[in-house]
């Protein structure tokens, strides 16, 4: 029996329960793809359309990881906005980040439409500002983005406006995206897979890669089979471990938790989110909501440095949730838990080469639904012989955390801690 699933609601509510093989030969193929997540099946996917052979090999299961635990949200850019790229690599390579920065987004409604994914999908996002500084920065980012051609619909919200898309009396103001959204991120991870095995694909589970030898062709070793190939994808992200240590060097895994109330009667749910839209603040150290399909409160926030798995979730999120909603005051909480996610010192994600046939892309930062389906369309690019956008994502520096292993946790924590203050402060 393959590793199970996080106990979560996303879990329990999934469409496909069916378990993968374990890769037990050795194989050939044209790629072979390291992670059975979002960029990894993104990447197959585009590689696939191309007419490469392609083999995936996952540790546990399909979207075990970050791709199967997250908020669902459809957040368009990158954790860090397209003017913080700017000062670090220039005008002209920030409009080519900014060409990019919505892609994402499309890519995942393609899929959803091309290859008839169930996974609840319901446009529009909401930014909620918490004080004015927050509302100024909204302000802002509306005209960043129509600046780098995100034309769709983009809504200012002031304190009377954001109330139409959310019950709470903590915001001060907003930004409604209509081209955000949110979906079950499982369900979306599941269908991308079985789009996978029906272009010709193989997956296989329980298939960690415990070796990897370089070379022409590069040979991945699983405790049971070998694949051979001619490209390696490694998009392990958070859950790569050390298995290559200089993309471990300059990235920390982090955690995130989120929990799922009991389903909300019609009334309750129309109250607290009339749109049915999804809704993240404008704090460093955020929180994000949404409803699910059945109406429950999947509630998130907060981050773990180096990814400790917290002795009771719904004590840390609860708390957060009642302060939004007091109105659920009583509420269960039926389903708590954690998730990982790659977090690099810049919030930029990392992307290059290994030698001349091993290719990643890691570290969203926290932004990664949208991300990771660029980050497949960049990796199929490199692969099949268009490298211009995949080096520009390469181009990124990047740095290692103050102290190193040793203290990237505490220091990242204080950072946060300060960060967190002044967004208490409104400063």
């Amino acid at each position: 029996m393959t590793t199970a699933h996080a106990d979560s609601y996303y879990a329990a509510s999934a469409n496909d329960k069916r378990e993968r093989p374990r890769l037990r030969d050795a194989i050939e193929t044209d790629v072979c793809i390291i992670g059975a997540g979002y960029t990894g099946l993104s990447t197959a996917l585009q590689l696939l359309e191309r007419g490469f052979k392609v083999v995936v090999l996952e540790a546990a299961r399909i979207g075990w990881g970050a791709s199967g635990r997250n908020g669902g949200q459809i957040v368009n850019s990158y954790s860090r906005d397209i003017d913080v790229i700017e000062r670090s690599v220039g005008a002209e390579k920030a409009r080519q980040f900014g060409a990019m920065a919505f892609e994402g987004a499309r890519i995942i409604r393609e899929y959803v439409d091309r290859y008839q994914i169930d996974c609840d999908l319901k446009d529009g996002a909401v930014f909620a500002a918490l004080n004015r500084r927050q509302l100024k920065h909204l302000e802002s980012q509306k005209a960043l983005w129509q600046k780098h051609g995100h034309q769709g619909e983009l809504d200012l919200l002031d304190q009377s406006g954001i109330r139409n898309y959310v019950g709470s009396s903590r915001y001060v103001g907003g930004m409604f995206d209509g081209s955000g959204g949110h979906l079950h991120p499982l369900n979306l991870a599941l269908g991308e897979a079985a789009a996978v095995e029906r272009l010709g694909g193989l997956i296989f589970e329980d298939s960690a890669a415990i070796d990897i030898q370089e070379g022409e062709p590069v040979r991945v070793r699983t405790a049971g089979g070998e694949v051979r190939a001619r490209f390696l994808v490694v998009a392990g992200n958070a859950y790569l471990g050390h298995l290559v240590p200089e993309l471990s060097a300059k990235s920390m895994p982090c955690g995130t938790q989120m929990i799922a109330t009991e389903p909300l009667d019609e009334f309750q749910a129309k109250h607290l989110l009339p749109g049915d839209h999804c809704v993240e603040d404008c704090n460093y150290l955020l929180d994000y909501f949404r409803l699910s399909a059945d109406k429950r409160l999947l509630y998130g926030g907060g981050v773990v440095y180096g990814a400790r798995d917290p002795a009771d979730i719904e004590a840390i999120i609860l708390p957060k949730l009642l302060k939004t909603f007091p109105q659920l005051e009583g509420v269960r909480v039926d389903y708590a838990w954690t998730g990982n996610f790659l977090l690099t010192l810049s919030r930029l994600p990392q992307v290059g080469r290994i030698g001349g046939n091993i290719y990643y892309s890691q570290g969203c930062s926290g932004h990664g639904v949208t991300y990771t389906h660029l980050a497949g369309r960049l990796l199929a690019e490199v692969i099949n012989g268009q490298a211009s956008r995949f080096d520009l994502f390469a181009s990124l520096p990047h740095y290692p955390f103050p102290g190193g292993h040793a203290l990237r946790v505490p220091f990242s924590a204080l950072g946060a801690w300060y960060y967190s203050l002044r967004d208490a402060l409104g400063i």
